[in-house]
């Protein structure tokens, strides 16, 4: 599988992975997908419910990251 990056947002709510789409090997440009998801309970207790994915060619993936970097957003381990 994939290597995948989280980040969690500064309120410990909202979390968001994102992971190359590996099907994507044959395309002339690369994608990621990006879930996210919502923190139930404690977090590292219960995995994150994850509400929505979507898939970005790898350059938009990789703006999205900065600006929620520069949002606050803090990288975390895998939640799951």
């Amino acid at each position: 599988m994939a290597k995948s990056y989280w980040l969690i947002n500064s309120n410990s709510s909202e979390v968001r992975r994102f992971i190359k789409n590996d099907k994507s090997i044959d395309l002339p440009v690369e994608y990621m997908f990006i879930d996210s998801g919502e923190i139930v309970g404690v977090l590292g207790k219960e995995p994150p419910e994850m509400t929505t994915t979507i898939s970005v060619d790898i350059d938009l993936a990789r703006e999205i990251y900065e600006r929620l970097l520069s949002q606050g957003w803090i990288k975390i381990k895998p939640a799951w």
